[in-house]
């Protein structure tokens, strides 16, 4: 058996287009690539893949699925043969293992989730598209927000009626488990009702490219009802490990070596339909470590674009240490007041949102000392405050030679000393050494190697001429 692990690691690196490429040229015609079906003779191309769903589809014989499914079929290998070819192909080493009984019951446990949720994303594709309730206000709705219909089909979006039980109903009527149907969020606790009613619906996508939760935002103007409510965190569904648009995101991510990060789902939406891909959203929460390491899979360089607004400004600066200290280049832009990405792309285009943001985007750290020191207003204390809080970030970067720069940069434009800048600096790094040696010491197996490990004083200084404090000797 190949460990989940890495089975998720080797589904994530893998674009359904570049493992057809191998068997079949394809050409591009709008979204979609086509070609002449493998599996059926043809003069005439019916054969569709579809890069932002990762899968494919042959509408002349009607064969469809993933990488997965097109191996089995097209080279007749088993799944895990499969597996092996795609992480051949993608340079992914495997280490199989046995499987116990119960590994296999966790994995159809898994799958059985994400079944619920296809089921689901169907029912409101759906009714947003089949409905008179769904044309006139959702799909209505989503017009006016300048979405094309390939777009809303490429992001899964739907719509979930103000019926109270229509979903569950057709989930029982079809043999959809209701204890799973709860255990994801589409149904109350007690199953008599649908959690998500008279909602305008966001699927969220794993890296792979499956459903793995929903969004939904209200049609209602009562101000009392949440404008937003999401589906509940489960095993496959963990919101601070969460991008939304990083499956449909990934590849230009990868190939432009930039994520840009907004807000919002219109935000992706809307930046993506103009053709600005490499984006995803942290959908309003704080950046997490999670968060990140997905981004970092696929580049180093994030550029985060928010509103202009206090509250934008705040925004930009959440959680980005935590980028800092993961060796991230981090540059910030904030857009004209009364602008969001959605908005701007649609009044002004794709290609003025990427000159704007281009222009206009600045470095994270010389952008935080700018906006704290415009705070402090010529006030001593504040400005001590402001020195300290800037020395925090610059400490957490791994790499000294960045550190040294900025630690320069920011004597200048803070008209500190470089060498009181250097001197607080490195008083942070030994207590993050310190701090790292007693989480080693507390944890002996993982401080031989690994993550654990006792890091090198000499990679965390500021000043080349600074020592730690030596260790005490056990007594």
């Amino acid at each position: 058996m190949i460990p989940p692990k890495q089975v998720q690691e080797i589904l994530d690196a893998v674009r359904i287009e570049e493992v057809v490429e191998e068997f079949v040229p394809l050409r591009k015609r709008g979204v979609n690539l086509i070609g002449l079906c493998p599996f059926h003779n043809e003069k005439t191309p019916s054969f569709n893949v579809n890069p932002a769903r990762n899968i494919f589809k042959c509408f002349g014989c009607g064969k469809g699925g993933d990488a997965i499914t097109f191996l089995k079929e097209h080279e007749n290998l088993s799944y895990v043969e499969s597996l092996r070819w795609l992480a051949k192909k993608y340079h992914i080493e495997i280490e199989e293992i046995e499987r116990t009984p119960e590994q296999v019951a966790e994995q159809q446990y898994f799958e059985s989730l994400y079944i619920v949720n296809d089921f689901a994303l169907q029912h409101f594709q759906e009714q947003l598209f089949d409905t008179d309730e769904g044309k006139s206000v959702a799909l209505t709705y989503f017009k006016q927000r300048g979405l094309r219909e390939e777009t809303i089909r490429t992001f899964g979006l739907g719509y979930a009626p103000e019926q109270r039980d229509l979903l569950v109903r057709r989930a029982k009527a079809t043999g959809h488990s209701m204890e799973l149907l709860q255990k994801v969020g589409l149904s109350s606790q007690d199953g008599g009702r649908d959690f998500f009613r008279g909602r305008v619906m966001f699927a969220i996508h794993n890296l792979s490219g499956k459903v793995a939760a929903f969004a939904g935002r209200t049609m209602s103007t009562d101000k009392s009802v949440p404008k937003y409510i999401n589906s509940p965190e489960t095993e496959i569904y963990v919101k601070n490990k969460t991008l939304y648009g990083a499956f449909q995101g990934k590849k230009a991510i990868r190939q432009q070596d930039e994520c840009i990060l907004v807000e919002g789902y219109m935000d992706v939406i809307s930046l993506h339909q103009a053709g600005i891909e490499n984006v995803v959203a942290s959908s309003g929460t704080s950046l997490t470590e999670g968060q990140l390491q997905l981004i970092k899979r696929n580049t180093s360089n994030l550029k985060i674009v928010y509103d202009g607004d206090p509250a934008g400004v705040k925004a930009a600066l959440r959680g980005l240490d935590l980028a800092l200290e993961q060796d991230m280049n981090v540059r910030i832009c904030l857009l004209p007041d009364g602008h969001d990405p959605d908005s701007y792309v649609q009044e002004f285009g794709g290609e003025a949102f990427s000159d704007y943001t281009d222009a206009e985007s600045k470095d994270f750290i010389l952008f935080k000392a700018q906006l704290l020191l415009d705070e402090t207003r010529g006030d001593p204390m504040k400005k001590a405050g402001l020195v300290k809080d800037i020395v925090s970030s610059i400490s957490k970067i791994p790499d000294p030679i960045k550190r040294s720069v900025y630690l320069k940069e920011c004597a200048t434009l803070l008209e500190v000393s470089e060498q009181a800048l250097i001197s607080e600096s490195n008083k942070l790094i030994t207590g993050i050494i310190r701090k790292r040696e007693e989480k080693a010491a507390r944890q002996p197996e993982a401080a031989s190697d690994g993550p654990g490990a006792t890091p090198d004083p000499n990679i965390l200084v500021a000043d080349p001429t600074f020592t730690p404090p030596a260790r005490e000797k056990p007594s």
